[in-house]
Order: C-alpha cells, then structure tokens, then sequence
C-alpha cells in the first residue's frame, strides 16, 4: 500500500527524512499555501471593475493554483503522487493555517482515499517520532479546516471589499493610490495614530525632586524624596520647604536587606527579536526577519531553528540537547570566557511556564523558540566563517539568549533604606520619606552570558548606588539638599520592533475583558511571519513614513484614520479580530457552522461598505505620485506624426487605449495588497509627447485635459486647512507657494507634522 506524507515545507521534509527514513511512505513537501482564493473577477466578471460592492460568492471563492516561486511544480509533483496512493499523512503544522495548507490540496484534486493526520510542535527527531507513533484520524480535524476556511474565505469578502469602497469613495479626485483596509491592516494604522494624537496633545507637566547627602558613621550616601506620580510635587515652594525641613535633619534609618535572585529572561520567538533588535540597532521589523532567514536556511548556514516562532519556550524533548549546544558554543571564541564558568558546566533546567522547556506552554503552537540549531554541531566555525556582520550579530544574540536560559539565576542582595523627614504644614507636621536602593552582586549567573550586552533592555525602577556598611535604627544627618527640576515626558513613537510587539500585544487598546481575554490567547493581530509585511504595506501606501527610526503616520495616514475611526470605528478596532476569533473557537468546537460565520462576517462588510460610502467626498490624498505616461497602441504626438502605422492630422488628441489592469490581491494573512506597477517604456528620442496614460480601476486618476495640468495641481482644501494650523502652532510663516502648488504643500506637510 502506497503512503504520501505532506508537509508544509522543505524544512519539515527534510526534518521527518533525518526521523523516519521511508518507512512510513514517500515525502513531499508544499511551499506554504499552493493554492490560492480565486480573484473576484474570475467568479463574476462583472466585478472586474471596482465599486463599492460587497465581493460575496453565492457559496465559497474557488481555489486556483498558485503560480509563485516553485509552488506550481510542488502542486503537481503531490497531485501526480496522490493518484498513486492509497493513504496520505498530513505533517503540516499543528494549528489552524497548517491544517488549511494539507488538506485544501486533499480537497481541491478531490482525494478521497484514506487520510491521517501527524501533530507535533517541535521537528526534532524523537518528537516527529512519537508524533508518527499515534497518528490521529484526519476526520477528526475537519472542525479545525473549517475554522481555517471561514477565516480565508472572511478575509478574502472583508479586506478586498472594504478596500475597493474605500478607494472609490474616500480617494480625492486627481490623486492615485489603493486605500488598503484590512482586518490587521488598518488596526495597525490606529495603533501609531493613537500614540501620534497621544504626542501631538501632551501637555508636558513640570514637577520635583529633592535630593540630599545622608551621612553615617562608615560614610555617604545620596537619598531622595520622588513621590509616586500621582503624588508628584507641582509646586516648587513645597519642594523648597522640603528641601528646607532636610537640611541637617538628624534621624534614624530604616533598612531592609534582602537576598534576591532574577531568572533569565524568556527564549526569543520572532516579535520579541524583531523588538530587541529595533531598539538595539535600529533595525527595521523586516530587516530582523531577512537576516534570521538567513540564518536559517542560506546556503552553507542553517544555523539557527526556524525564525518565524510564535512561542518562547522549547519542548521537555529538547532537554536532552543541552549539553551538546552548550558545549559546541563554548567552545566559540565569543563564548569561550564561559567554558570555565563552573554555572555553564551545569546546566539549570526549568520546566514549566515559568522556566524554558514546557510541552503544555506550546499546544497549538507551531514552532518553539529561536535558538541555535543542534543538528550543525560539528562544523560550526565554518559556517560561521560565511556570514555577514549582521548575520554574526543576530546569532550572537540568539547564542546568548540560549546560554542565560540554562545558567543559574542572576542573585544579588537589595538594601532598601527610608527616613522620614518632619515638614511643616499648614495642617501641621507631614512626614516625608527619603529613600535610597542600593544593590550588591552575590552570584552573575546568567548575566555572565552576556557581559557588557544588555540582557533585556528593562530600566532599572529606582537608581541604584554602592551603600556603605548600615544598620536598622542607625542615625544619620542628611545635608546639601536640593531641588530638583523635571518635566513629564510623551510616550514614544513605535519603531518596527516595538510596533510589532503592539501587534502582538493588542489586548491592550481594547477594552472589553472577554475580548482583551481572547485577544491575548491569539496572540495579537497578524502573525509572526505577516506583522513585518503588514507594516511594509503600510508604507508603500504612505499612511506610515519614517522620522529616523521612529513610524509616523503621514498626514494621509493620520487623516484615514480619522475618517473610518468617525464612520466605521470597527475599521480600527483590534476587538474585531478578537470577535473573529471567538466565531472560529465556536466552529472549532462543534457550536457554530463555518458557512455561517462567513456569512455573519460579510453582513459585517455590507454594513461597513454602507458607512464608508456615507462618507463620499472626503477626499484623501496619498501624496504618491502621478503615473507615469504610457505609450498606447496608436495615436497621435503632438506634431501630427504617425503612431504605429495610423495618421493623423496635427493637433487630434490621442486616443486612450484600454489596458488590462492590474489586480488588488489578498495576501495569506488576507490583507488586500496593492497591485505592483506595470514596467514603462522609455520615450523615443525624438522628443514625441506620448499619449494620456490608460485609466486603472485600482489606481485611479483624474480626468485631467492636460498633463501640466495633472504636473500641477493645486492643493487640497483639508490641505492648505491644516497647513494653515501647523504654521500657527508651530510659531512659523507658511510660504505663498503651499497655497497653490501641491507639491509645495505636500513638502511643507512632510516636514512639519511630526
């Protein structure tokens, strides 16, 4: 009886070859999703032009195949494999995609043999093994694969639609672009416009400080009165009377001292390197991704476990791989300080959701943590000796993570010491504390992994200094005291990291407890291997530009948001995904039909294609710029030459040929994705004019006469609007030009909204 074992990818394959051999049957790998949702147009032609309709087939979008990278020759090579057997085993990944990406093959050439299934959350050899042992009737995941479907089919009927209402209805006449809506996409956008607003409308706030020198019988030491931000000082008088009441004030100290000990932090899973590595070295969230990549999978390296993890842990099975990774590391000249530290020699295993290895922390997770990959070993320098400096610095990175997660905890001893000083009132006598922290090292443990590297990035809540040799009850006299001027600060801007690190925590912008509760069980909006494209979408739109290596939205960005936040507050709302997922858990667990759900998602669109026409006339411009001018299939130049064989008398305009346009399409995680530019052919040497550019249905133009008048076009009036206000807030003269050019208001605009 001849058996196909599917997997999701290369990787895998080669993975469960290394485990299993051939006994189990033939292996063959997909690249991700080999199949694709079927584009509007090619289920109703008449959708082939854009409005604001609601793109619902009257049963599912049909799959077609794939034709990028090499997924066509995958799909054959299973679909000829598949007539030849009697039973397939699906080794996708474990969770709801990896389901869709096996069986929608099973399903789409019509299979109807014998079909098991192979769960397993890490690709190490025992794993796969006992994965294999107890494989699982694949009826038994239908619930699953349906979820997995109404999640597609939702995306595919809400992103696409809303995105071609919105660029019929919201686009200001004369400007081009695809306003891209997504369920990921535009919640985003809303994250960095809400901390722009946030910033925008801070109102810094002064307060103080008092510091003083305390003295004791071995010495000195610095104390401060910080009260908690609630309690801070406003007033400098108060302050000074504070400042006043310490001067030679003589008392006792209270102190506390404390042996404390801190576990190493947690392994990396791709938000967490994106993030780490954004506020290191500035990198951008697709840079961090591009690199691992790499890491993992470029010629002559693999040096690292798959990048695009969603879990922070490993599985109880990879205890047994310590000693050699430990070792091989060690013996790197990076790490080689570590070889004699006596807490590397024996590693510290913490199961468990509080330590690294915990088999429950990943059920329904597709991949562990990144680290480092067991299985290249033996030739590690070697590999090593291919990589760039970028590459060298994340691996460092990821080597380290690793070394600290087995070494003893970091412990220290705490000496925590108050005084409270008598300060008169007008109410009478208030005590207030000074404080001191001080903290001594006992034990490195972890922190010996990475030296002069910042392990976590995490400020210290108080700041710290050498105490000398104290008492409880000891007296001290404090002295030079003084006061000291702060101002509140704004929150940051996002950069890549930390806005994919928001995704992922994006329970925190909702507010309802059932959907902050199932927001976090998602973990976030988007994925690990999608949240870095989402936000490069959103670049390439201009609703996000960059100030160094902080994410602004532009004033498109900002004013989009706006409108949909006024008409469609959903639109925004990261609770939506939340409300999506508890739809699937009910298709999941048997209580809701998935036909259903996609049905009750695209009522949810209906509603929204509604409110956005309501909203026509806006008039958002994106600031890209014009199209380029093609040449058509014949016409006239301006000098009456003959275009491609046809005459024409001077001065007759051009005809306009209608082109094929290019199609908006839905990426994997279902964001509509604007269509690529169509290359131009360069003008002739002659100086001929060519004709007026055709007209695409996803990038619309205006009915311009002429291409000067297309060059220069006049700004908007929401444009010249908040210029005006930008000038008079900011104290400058708005130049003349910003009132009639476009492109002068647009410069104007991009220097001074941030």
């Amino acid at each position: 009886m001849a058996t196909l074992i599917i997997t999701e990818k290369s990787s895998q394959a080669k993975d469960l070859r290394a485990a299993l051999g051939d006994r189990y049957g033939r292996i063959l790998p997909a690249e991700g999703h080999l199949l694709r949702l079927a584009e509007p147009d090619e289920v109703d032609p008449a959708w082939k032009r854009w409005s604001s309709t609601l793109l619902k087939p009257d049963g599912l979008y049909p799959t077609r195949p794939d034709q990028g990278g090499n997924k066509a020759a995958k799909l054959q090579a299973i679909t000829a494999a598949l007539r030849g057997c009697d039973e397939v085993i699906l080794a996708t990944d474990c969770d709801r995609e990896g389901q869709l990406i096996g069986q929608e093959i099973l399903e789409h050439v019509g299979y109807r043999g014998k079909v098991r299934r192979a769960l397993f959350t890490a690709q190490d050899p025992k794993t796969l093994r006992d994965a294999f042992a107890t494989l699982k009737p694949n009826d038994s995941m239908r619930p699953l694969y349906e979820a997995a479907v109404a999640r597609q089919q939702a995306d595919q009927i809400y992103n696409l639609s809303l995105t071609r209402t919105a660029t019929k209805t919201l686009l200001a006449p004369g400007t081009r672009g695809v306003i891209g809506i997504g369920r990921v996409k535009t919640p985003t956008l809303a994250i960095v416009c809400l901390r722009e607003l946030e910033i925008r409308n801070f109102k810094p706030e002064d307060y103080f400080e008092v510091v003083a020198t305390a003295t004791v019988a071995e010495g000195s030491f610095q104390m401060r009165h910080a009260p908690a931000p609630k309690d801070r000082i406003k007033d400098r008088a108060a302050a000074e009377a504070i400042a006043r009441a310490a001067d030679t004030h003589r008392g006792p100290l209270t102190v506390t001292v404390e042996e404390k000990r801190q576990a190493p932090p947690k392994l990396y899973d791709l938000p967490s390197l994106q993030k780490t590595c954004g506020q290191r070295w500035g990198w951008t969230a697709d840079r961090t991704l591009a690199v691992a990549q790499e890491l993992y999978d470029g010629d002559g390296k693999k040096l690292i476990t798959y990048p695009r993890a969603e879990a922070r842990y490993l599985s109880e099975n990879q205890i047994a791989d310590v000693p050699a990774i430990v070792g091989a590391l060690t013996r790197l000249r990076g790490f080689a300080h570590l070889d004699n530290h006596m807490d590397i020699r024996r590693p510290v295993i913490r199961k468990g959701k509080s330590g690294h290895f915990c088999d429950k922390a990943l059920e329904g997770v597709s991949h562990h943590a990144v680290i480092p990959n067991v299985n290249v070993l033996d030739d590690l320098e070697s590999r090593l000796f291919r990589l760039t400096d970028d590459e060298k610095r994340l691996f460092a990175l990821i080597c380290r993570s690793y070394l600290a997660a087995v070494m003893p905890d970091y412990e220290y001893r705490q000496t925590s010491v108050t005084m409270p000083v008598p300060v008169p009132t007008p109410g009478g006598i208030k005590p207030v504390a000074f404080r001191a922290v001080g903290r001594i090292p006992l034990k490195l443990g972890w922190k010996a992994a990475f030296g002069s590297a910042e392990s976590d990035g995490k400020p210290e809540e108080e700041t710290e200094q050498t105490l000398p040799p104290l008492t409880d009850g000891e007296p001290a006299t404090l002295s030079d005291p003084k006061v000291e001027a702060k101002r509140t600060q704004a929150p940051p801007r996002y950069n890549e990291g930390t806005l994919v690190d928001a995704m992922q925590n994006a329970w925190r912008f909702v507010e309802d407890p059932a959907l902050r509760d199932r927001l976090k069980e998602a973990k976030g909006i988007g994925t690990p291997a999608t949240r870095a494209e989402v936000i490069k979408g959103l670049r390439k739109q201009n609703l996000l530009g960059a100030d160094g290596k902080w994410l602004v939205p532009t004033p498109a960005g900002l004013h989009l948001f706006e409108t949909l936040r006024a008409a469609a507050p959903t639109l925004v709302d990261p609770g939506t995904t939340a409300l999506w997922e508890m739809k699937l858990d009910e298709v999941v667990t048997g209580r809701a039909d998935f036909r259903r759900v996609i049905d009750a998602i695209a009522s949810e669109a209906d509603r929204l294609i509604g409110a956005l026409v309501g909203q026509r006339g806006t008039a958002l411009d994106l600031g890209l710029p014009a199209p380029k001018a093609r040449f058509s299939r014949r016409g006239t130049t301006a000098r009456g030459k003959t275009v491609r064989g046809v005459p024409t008398a001077p001065g007759d305009a051009a005809k306009p040929v209608r082109r094929r346009t290019r199609k908006a399409t839905a990426s994997t995680d279902g964001e509509a994705v604007a269509p690529k530019p169509r290359r131009t052919r360069k003008a002739k040497a002659d100086g001929s004019a060519p004709p007026a550019a055709a007209i695409s249905e996803s990038t619309p133009v205006a009915d311009a006469p002429n291409s000067d008048a297309r060059r220069r076009r006049e700004p908007t009036e929401r444009m010249v609007a908040f210029a005006r206000s930008l000038a008079e807030r900011k104290g400058i003269a708005l130049p003349d030009p910003c009132l009639r050019d476009f492109d002068q208001c647009r410069g104007f605009l991009d220097q001074h909204a941030r």
